[in-house]
């Protein structure tokens, strides 16, 4: 792992991957060494026009490179729903699932079915497309990965017993809201699912491998949304000097995932960061106590499946 790049991808000739968010950052890196490998390679994006652009780009980026835009709105249970049988029409088989789309640190919102924005985009959006895709990653040779995205950010938001008791109190409401508690509760949820995730693989003697990444501190347009939605241009000003100054560029910070994703000997539940935390290789990283909490997972598994109406029914606990 010491000093691990892109380059270090084994080939991926044969193999298929759906990179969600994958229009820019993290995810078009992603999307970009994965088809530079050899994978045919679905973008899975909110905005058709992004999408589109980002598979032009790659196009001319990897000449010869199999990629393809489906749209995919995480807000949305309806386009996850859309985005899941489409993709089982084309395709019948998956072989990696790359749940990287996310939003951070916004404005109180609501989804299309009413859950506070960062926690239904960032867990249950991914939750209810894992689970739908989980058939096709399945019928995929042994070997398949889903990899969720998550972020050092997990530490500032604990699920309590209370939250996971009550899918309403999970999904969130206006009054006492933070973004940044919201935001850290949504990345502690995506490891307790991989958490929960894995240990359901290994008990059904699953060839599939469940597998958590954060990218550090990277140079992305996520940072700059939450300042951009509030009109706050000292903020996306600062953001923009953090990024261009502190961080590090967005394929660096694609490595982790990429890791998580394709190396070999990468064990159920493992969560990847930079070296050093907020820059340098991929490397094991840190992660709270209680995103390793078995009850805390079941909960939030019976929680999330009640609340998106995706039942994991050939994944029992």
């Amino acid at each position: 792992m010491p000093g691990w790049s892109a380059t270090q991808i084994p080939d991926q000739s044969g193999r298929t991957a759906v990179v969600t968010g994958a229009n820019s950052g993290i995810g078009l890196a992603a999307a970009r060494e994965l088809a530079r490998r050899g994978a045919a390679v679905t973008l899975a994006c909110r905005s058709a026009a992004r999408g589109r652009a980002a598979v032009n780009r790659l196009r001319t980026e990897v000449p010869g490179a199999e990629v393809e835009f489906a749209e995919l709105d995480l807000a949305d249970l309806g386009s996850v729903r859309e985005f899941a049988q489409a993709y089982g029409r084309r395709r019948p088989t998956l072989d990696l699932l790359v749940n990287n789309a996310g939003v951070m640190a916004l404005p109180y919102g609501r989804t299309v079915d009413g859950f506070e924005t960062q926690f239904g985009v960032n867990h249950l959006g991914h939750f209810a497309l894992t689970g739908l895709l989980l058939p096709r990653l399945r019928a995929a040779a042994p070997g398949a990965r889903i990899v969720n995205v998550s972020s050092g950010f997990h530490v500032l938001g604990r699920l309590g017993p209370e939250e996971l008791a009550d899918p309403a109190r999970l999904v969130g409401g206006a009054d006492g809201y933070h973004r940044w508690t919201a935001y850290g509760r949504s990345k502690t949820a995506n490891l307790l699912f991989t958490h929960e995730l894995g240990r359901r693989f290994a008990a059904a003697g699953s060839t599939i491998t469940a597998a958590a990444a954060h990218p550090g501190y990277a140079s992305t347009n996520l940072h700059a949304g939450a300042s951009g939605m509030e009109g706050r241009t000292l903020g996306s000003r600062a953001m923009a000097f953090g990024n261009s100054v502190l961080a590090q560029p967005a394929a660096s910070g694609a490595l982790p995932t990429l890791y998580a994703a394709t190396a070999p000997g990468v064990e159920q539940n493992a969560f990847l960061g930079p070296r050093l935390g907020w820059r340098g290789a991929p490397a094991p990283s840190w992660r709270a106590k209680w995103t390793l909490d078995d009850k805390s997972g079941e909960r939030l598994w019976a929680a999330s499946e009640k609340l998106t109406g995706v039942s994991y029914a050939s994944l029992p606990r």
